[in-house]
């Protein structure tokens, strides 16, 4: 992994936390969740608050997320919001952090000035043992709290300012005084600082989870759809009245929910010819012919006239495999008739033509099942798969690896969003 860390293809982005307040503040939520404090004097953190240094140190992962459910999070600045998330076990972390973020930002950053704040993205399990423990996750609760306890004593404040103004008599009280002036030492005047989270409930919608080897949940009105593999605990046997089961092996049917329920972008030439895709699909297809037939070829020099040129070399290959000539055929049937007739392709083959529909809420999640269907494409599984490139990663030669990370750096590290869009149809 180091490759990728000089690369910044791994914790690429991260804040780095090098003031000793804030480190001692990090420190404070390590130990109020049970760990032992970091002797660092600096890390880098992603958007909850994880670390890979820190969990390098305590020789553990899952540090802020010791059961993979009910995810920790650690706060230290309001621009961790513009962070990515580098480690979890359900995809929607990242956007669920986000809201949080953007739904509270005024209490994040008057807390953040004065405290660090901390806590869990809480639901009805404690322990995910089978799929009815997913499927019974709806909603989630940030519980949130501070290490110098800023947002219970802001409460408190507001408790005392409200009897003041309600009992008469408070203001011969002393005491009461007193303490709203230590408590006000503490947190300001709160009618101009907002310290306590406006929303700290949200939807728990489609997602993927690490549970089970990988498991998608797609939620629509009239029923929801799991698709992993058969034998995931629970499989058939969680709410079969309302939920439709889909084994991730199974290439038609998951390819027909996609399709039936609105998810995919149909191929067309509308957005084929000036996006490139079948072009890209091409290329990692060869790309993978080349790995198979010749791992230790000198890739340095890899572009599109040398691909050309090993295509011609190796033709009888590339027609045996048939990927390349059937994206040709499907980039003149789409020229020539505007469109790709779905009918006409094999199953297995249907994943290759296609994208998420750019407007639909899970455009990102079923990109990243596509990716699961077309995993020789690296590319597309790193922008939408990291946990699934990192797999495949660990099973390449060390040749191959500095190729896929010279192909990533030249595409789409060169200008991520405007590969998005491009590729995609994507926007930020």
């Amino acid at each position: 992994m180091d490759l990728l860390r000089e690369n910044e293809l791994i914790y690429g982005r991260l804040m780095r936390v090098e003031e000793p307040h804030l480190v001692a503040r990090y420190n404070k939520a390590l130990a109020a969740f049970g760990l032992k404090p970091s002797e660092l004097d600096a890390f880098e953190i992603d958007r909850t608050g994880f670390s890979p240094q820190i969990a390098e140190e305590l020789g553990d992962n899952h540090y802020l997320d010791p059961n993979e459910v009910n995810r920790r999070f650690i706060i230290l600045s309001p621009q961790q919001a513009e962070l990515p998330v580098v480690h979890t076990a359900f995809s929607n972390t990242s956007q669920l952090m986000y809201e949080f973020f953007t739904r509270n930002r005024r209490a994040i950053d008057a807390l953040t000035i004065k405290d660090v704040i901390y806590g869990e993205i809480e639901d009805t399990v404690a322990k995910v043992e089978d799929i009815e423990d997913l499927l019974s996750i709806n909603q989630v609760e940030f519980r949130v709290l501070s290490a110098e306890d800023v947002l219970g004593k802001a409460a408190e404040l507001g408790r005392l300012a409200d009897r003041l103004k309600q009992d008469p008599d408070a203001w011969r009280d002393d005491a009461l005084l007193k303490r709203m002036v230590e408590l006000a030492t503490v947190t300001g005047d709160i009618r101009e600082n907002a310290l306590v989270p406006d929303q700290v409930i949200f939807r728990h919608n489609a997602f993927w989870t690490s549970h089970f080897g990988g498991l998608y949940v797609f939620v629509d009105p009239d029923v929801t759809t799991v698709i992993s593999d058969p034998d995931a605990p629970g499989y058939r046997r969680s709410r079969p009245w309302q939920v439709s089961y889909l084994s991730s092996r199974d290439h038609d049917r998951v390819f027909r929910f996609l399709l039936d329920s609105g998810r995919l972008d149909l191929p067309r030439e509308s957005w084929l010819g000036r996006s490139g895709y079948l072009e890209h699909r091409a290329e990692m297809a060869v790309r993978k012919l080349i790995r198979a037939e010749e791992p230790d070829t000198d890739l340095t020099r890899v572009d599109k006239v040398w691909l050309q040129t090993w295509i011609h070399r190796h033709a009888d290959l590339i027609r045996r495999d048939g990927t390349f000539p059937f994206l040709n055929a499907a980039k003149r049937e789409a020229a020539q008739t505007g469109q790709i007739d779905l009918d006409e392709v094999p199953s297995e083959r249907r994943f290759l033509v296609v994208r998420a529909k750019p407007g639909h809420p899970d455009a990102w999640l079923t990109n990243r099942l596509i990716s699961d269907f077309v995993p020789e494409d690296f590319v597309s599984r790193y922008v939408f798969n990291k946990q699934g490139f990192y797999r495949d990663y660990e099973d390449m030669s060390g040749n191959w690896r500095h190729h896929v990370v010279e192909t990533l750096k030249s595409t789409y590290l060169r200008d991520k969003a405007e590969f998005r869009a491009k590729l995609y149809g994507l926007k930020d």
